[in-house]
């Protein structure tokens, strides 16, 4: 769940509805903070302007759209960040709770932590 998210809903009671936008930075964090990988030259398309700032949309795992930003480029070696694809955008939000849960896991038994029962 994103952490924007889940503060807004946080300690709703069940039927509880909220709408919303949720600021891009508080959505998917400082894009600034996402990893880099190294890639090289050669791994781009011979067309593509490989400059400092410069964005790519590639695509990864599933079929998913990841942002490429070009951090640096050094020779034939270019570091890109990996940003999500919405990371720059506000997310409207619709949300009713459903079911509330203790996030606490339940209690272990005494089985499990190698306890006789009288000794609990």
């Amino acid at each position: 769940m994103l952490p924007g998210l889940e503060a807004v809903l946080q300690g709703l009671e069940k039927g509880a509805k909220r709408d919303g936008v949720i600021k891009a930075k508080d959505a998917f964090g400082n894009p600034a903070m996402q990893p880099i990988k190294k890639m090289k030259r050669s791994e781009f398309p011979k067309d593509v302007k490989v400059d400092v700032g410069e964005t790519m949309v590639a695509k990864g795992a599933n079929d998913m759209n990841i942002v490429l930003r070009i951090e640096k480029v050094a020779g034939d070696d270019v570091d890109v960040r990996l940003v999500h694809p919405l990371a720059e955008k506000d997310i409207r939000y619709s949300a009713e709770v459903v079911q509330v849960s203790d996030p606490r896991p339940p209690p272990m038994p005494a089985q499990a932590l190698e306890m006789d029962e009288e000794d609990s």
